[in-house]
């Protein structure tokens, strides 16, 4: 299988039998929306490499404790969809499982935690959790503050 993107993402995946291939499904893997080929089909792949520096950039402006962000990578939404405990008592994921995010994972030094960093079109999710996704905490969601008709 080969992707849009031109990474090997497709040689990666373990779920890759029940994906259908981003080229093959059009950058609708697992019957969802791929982030990546989405953007690099309307704009090209130029376009969507100076998009995704833009995205680090918004991640480090957020100015996380310890949370530099250098590279954004290809997510499955069903792998980094966490269920967050809110305030209330309600769990909730912020995700869909059917859909490839740009994001990456970072250790936060000295805790045995990690920050992970999630985006979209439309939004910046920053959580915290331990070992295998453990306690996960919200630390940022929130509406991109680019976001326009171009990213659509």
């Amino acid at each position: 299988m080969s992707s849009i993107c031109g990474t090997d993402c497709c040689d990666k995946c373990g779920r890759k039998e029940e994906c259908g291939g981003c080229v093959e499904t059009k950058g609708h893997p697992f019957g969802g929306i791929c982030t990546a080929a989405e953007y690099i089909k309307r704009e090209g792949l130029d376009a969507f490499a100076e998009y995704k520096e833009k995205l680090i950039q918004e991640f480090n402006s957020l100015r996380i404790k310890d949370l530099q962000v250098n590279d954004l990578n290809l997510l499955n939404g069903f792998y980094v969809n966490l269920e967050y405990l809110l305030p209330n008592g309600q769990s909730v994921k912020l995700l869909e499982d059917n859909k490839i995010y740009l994001g990456n994972q970072i250790e936060i030094p000295g805790t045995g935690r990690c920050y992970g960093m999630v985006t979209d079109e439309e939004y910046l999710l920053v959580g915290e959790y331990g070992c295998d996704g453990a306690d996960p905490q919200i630390i940022v969601y929130k509406k991109r503050e680019i976001y326009s008709s171009v990213c659509r």
